[in-house]
């Protein structure tokens, strides 16, 4: 018997930010698996030898327009969608679906309930905000909990988010993304006796990530250590903003923002830091992180971490012990911790070595891919129970009212 066969979807295959799953979807092991995407960015980042491209389907104004405003089928409906995504997986003899984030969940509604095979649908922190480009986006939740046998949550943070939006706590899974470990190897660090601290933070510059409290919590520290450096890797709208910032707070000569880096660059500024900054923030529509990739590749490497207790940031920093936490934009608080580590070098290093202990104790990939792969037989097997359940009434439905078939 050969090996189930996961459809991974993702809409857009592959943004900057999305490592996470590409790491997953490559690394699985019981599993066969084949990308499904309506676009691709990044290939030379994230190559990936099997890839099925969704087509547009082909234009009828008329047949769209009966469907969308006088049947009032929703987009994957009148689109034209649904039957494309049948064939397609009908072709590559697809057991299950596994759908990146809730959003594209919401839109794949219709064709989870009509498909005969199970769907699981993973959460990663921005589908969990308030939605206002999608009409009705938590009642569309609720629905999309109950209509598959597993969700999925990066977090536990995450997963108590989707219990407070309706999600069936039978239903929900903590999938947590790994880390490949032989790719960030441990560094043994020591203080610098001239206080030339290298601080760091990597992350898209939007305002969850809180760079503008690292930059302000940096001004207070580097009074105290003026040789100190920060040097942020990332990009994104706020960073003409942020550069201000800097410049207004008098230490725009010692923070560099050096934009996307490189793998091998990444790693480099990893080996030549000394702590890893990352103050993340709940903005007003609740986005929330997982367990930024960032963090637990910085802890690997043997950095201590000085963040916020924010969405599942807690869940693989643990206070005092593989860094330090404060609470979200108080950047004399971080400040604070900051001096505090540095001027403590036994502290200093005795983190950095818990910090990489801690993530290879509880994110190595491997067993977080064997965990999902678990979680892909559940929903298999649950699935499977449920259509034995179902299929008489299912099939005196059809012989009673054959002419009821859905719409495609």
């Amino acid at each position: 018997m050969g090996k189930r066969v996961v459809a991974s979807y993702c809409t857009t295959f592959l943004k900057r930010e999305m490592l996470h799953i590409y790491r997953q979807v490559r690394s699985l092991h019981d599993y066969e698996t084949f990308v499904m995407t309506k676009a691709l960015q990044n290939g030379e980042l994230f190559p990936f030898r099997d890839i099925e491209i969704i087509p547009k389907p082909p234009s009828n104004p008329l047949r769209h327009g009966w469907l969308k405003w006088v049947k009032q089928r929703p987009p994957i409906v009148y689109r034209g969608e649904y039957k494309m995504l049948s064939n397609l997986l009908e072709r590559r003899g697809a057991d299950l679906m596994h759908i990146y984030f809730g959003h594209t969940g919401v839109h794949l509604l219709p064709f989870i309930r009509r498909w005969h095979k199970p769907c699981v649908v993973s959460f990663h922190g921005a589908d969990v905000a308030e939605k206002k480009d999608i009409r009705d986006y938590a009642p569309k939740l609720r629905n999309l909990f109950n209509a598959v046998p597993l969700v999925l949550a990066r977090s536990r943070s995450l997963a108590d988010r989707l219990l407070t939006l309706g999600c069936p706590p039978e239903r929900l899974r903590i999938n947590r993304t790994g880390v490949p470990l032989d790719e960030f190897p441990f560094v043994r660090r020591e203080a610098p006796r001239d206080g030339r601290w290298r601080f760091m933070q990597a992350c898209r510059l939007i305002p969850k990530k809180g760079v503008a409290t690292s930059l302000c919590a940096f001004a207070i520290f580097q009074k105290e250590f003026p040789h100190s450096e920060l040097v942020i890797a990332g990009k994104g709208p706020l960073q003409s903003h942020l550069e201000e910032l800097a410049e207004e707070l008098g230490i725009v000569a010692k923070v560099h923002f050096r934009g996307f880096l490189s793998q091998a660059e990444l790693m480099e500024l990893y080996a030549n830091s000394h702590f890893f900054l990352h103050p993340s923030e709940t903005p007003p529509d609740q986005n929330q992180e997982g367990v930024p990739n960032s963090i637990l590749e910085a802890m690997s490497t043997g950095l201590s971490v000085l963040a916020t207790r924010h969405g599942g940031i807690p869940e693989a920093v643990e206070h005092g012990r593989c860094g330090l936490l404060v609470e979200e934009r108080d950047f004399v608080a971080l400040a604070a911790s900051m001096k505090e580590i540095a001027r403590s070098p036994f502290a200093f290093r005795e983190m950095g070595a818990l910090a990489s202990e801690s993530v290879a104790a509880h994110f190595e990939q491997r067993e977080q891919i064997r965990q999902l792969e678990s979680h892909y037989d559940e929903a298999v097997a649950l699935a499977g129970a449920e259509e034995r359940v179902s299929r008489p009434a299912a099939a005196v439905i059809k012989e009673r009212f054959p002419e009821q078939v859905p719409v495609e």
